[in-house]
């Protein structure tokens, strides 16, 4: 799989933070993109893959077809996920529309939608709840932990002349509802990532439309974040196709990050614990929409626009018409967006290489004695060493991943003694790109980027 820009290294970063919290499971992100989501199809039923192979879309004779996904599982159980998914459906006469389900009991159980895209033209929208758990309008609430899931993905057009809808991505971002309860605020305040700023053409949501002005402050963010790219967008005409027909709302989760693939970026609804994971996706030339709530809003999304001087973050937010390069008191719109379990919509441009990203200097770990050290060269082509650090006898294990979560390598997976230890990662079978090199000793675990130039 070549290396491309969708950032959910950031993904990674969350999942395998600096320091992990040995009794609560940690955040996971699980991509299937194309070639390992046809690779992982286990009945197929009137789809097929399009003429280049980078979408899957119904066959040329059916107008109706689905496919169910192998079981996927999980490193650690989870209780909550966020699913998310990126294709296409140009007109309102296709639609596809996305289901999971979960272990229950000795099986599984029922297929839940957990949306759909673009039109209504379902005769039943299906099941959302079971007794273990339920959709939340747009993500997973369990009521007990799991490993596992499955994705089923139905398409539907009216003719066989009418184009198909396609999708080529599926995400689900999974966590343990304890961590929001249990954020170290202290931490959070005191994290103060360097000053970086991305610029946008500011879009106030009441300007747009005086009918639906007040509830369209999840498209006018995306569409901010689309102009920061310089893609051409029309506000109203996104928050219109973003309007779920079925509970007439403009704010659900993935549906927005689906319509923001209609405009050529990748996207995945995902989580943040701290400033300087945000901080990172930025620098890395991704956007963030932050979904926050109270003591700001009771409910709102505003778009992440960076850091000043003193490590505030700086948004931009449409409900305010001097809401540019807003800076909110950090205590409030960090309770705002934590409290709330840091649900960002994050995106990068599709099919876009980053070897050429900037790397801005790692912060030192706060583990005791424990380091993973920054690789030498960086950027190297094709090997690179890396450098580690121990302190007590353990089984330690040191991987490598690429930008969407998918293992690359296995360096270390054995018992160390304590000391500084070296391995070498050979990647001359890899395309240029950003990898991630994670060390996992005990509960310490640390991840940081490399960078492949050839």
């Amino acid at each position: 799989m070549s290396p491309r820009s969708f950032g959910l290294f950031l993904v990674l970063c969350l999942a395998l933070s600096h320091t992990t919290v040995a009794q609560y499971y940690p955040d996971q992100s699980y991509v299937l993109r194309i070639d390992s989501l046809y690779q992982n199809i286990e009945t197929n039923e009137g789809l097929a893959l399009s003429g280049d192979g980078k979408n899957l879309m119904l066959q040329q004779d059916r107008t109706t077809g689905y496919l169910i996904v192998k079981p996927q599982y999980s490193s650690s159980p989870f209780n909550q996920g966020l699913p998310s998914w990126n294709g296409s459906a140009p007109d309102d006469s296709s639609s596809f529309k996305v289901q999971m389900r979960f272990p229950y009991g000795a099986g599984w159980s029922p297929w839940l939608t957990v949306g759909f895209w673009k039109a209504n033209i379902w005769s039943s929208y299906g099941a959302t709840s079971y007794s273990g758990g339920y959709i939340d309008y747009d993500n997973a609430v369990l009521s007990s932990y799991v490993s596992a899931w499955q994705f089923k993905v139905i398409m539907i057009r009216p003719a066989v002349d009418h184009t198909s809808p396609t999708l080529h991505t599926l995400s689900f971002f999974v966590s343990d509802s304890r961590t929001t309860s249990s954020m170290d605020f202290n931490q959070i305040l005191n994290d103060k990532p360097g000053a970086i700023f991305i610029p946008t053409d500011f879009i106030y949501q009441y300007g747009v439309d005086p009918d639906i002005g007040g509830s369209i402050c999840s498209p006018t963010s995306v569409c901010m974040i689309l102009r920061s790219y310089s893609v051409a967008v029309d506000p109203l005409q996104f928050a219109r196709d973003t309007r779920d027909p079925y509970f007439d709302m403009f704010g659900i989760w993935p549906r927005v990050v689906q319509n923001a693939s209609e405009y050529g970026l990748d996207g995945a609804v995902t989580r943040y614990r701290t400033w300087s994971q945000a901080r990172d996706v930025l620098a890395n030339g991704g956007r963030i929409a932050m979904s926050i709530g109270e003591p700001l809003y009771s409910g709102h999304l505003v778009m992440l626009a960076g850091f000043n001087a003193n490590g505030d973050p700086i948004v931009h937010d449409p409900a305010r018409s001097n809401g540019y390069s807003y800076v909110y008191n950090k205590s409030d719109l960090s309770h705002s967006w934590y409290d709330k379990g840091g649900v960002g919509y994050t995106f990068f441009p599709a099919e876009t290489h980053t070897a050429s990203v900037q790397q801005f200097p790692e912060k030192e770990p706060l583990a005791h004695g424990f380091q993973l050290y920054q690789n030498y060269p960086n950027p190297f082509n094709p090997s690179t060493k890396i450098q580690f650090t121990i302190v007590n006898r353990q089984l330690t294990i040191v991987k490598v991943f690429d930008v969407m979560g998918q293992e690359i390598a296995t360096l270390v997976n054995e018992v160390k003694e304590p000391g500084t230890h070296t391995v070498e990662f050979n990647a001359s079978s890899l395309a240029s790109g950003v990898y991630l090199y994670r060390l996992q000793a005990g509960d310490f675990v640390q991840t940081k980027r490399l960078v492949l130039l050839k």
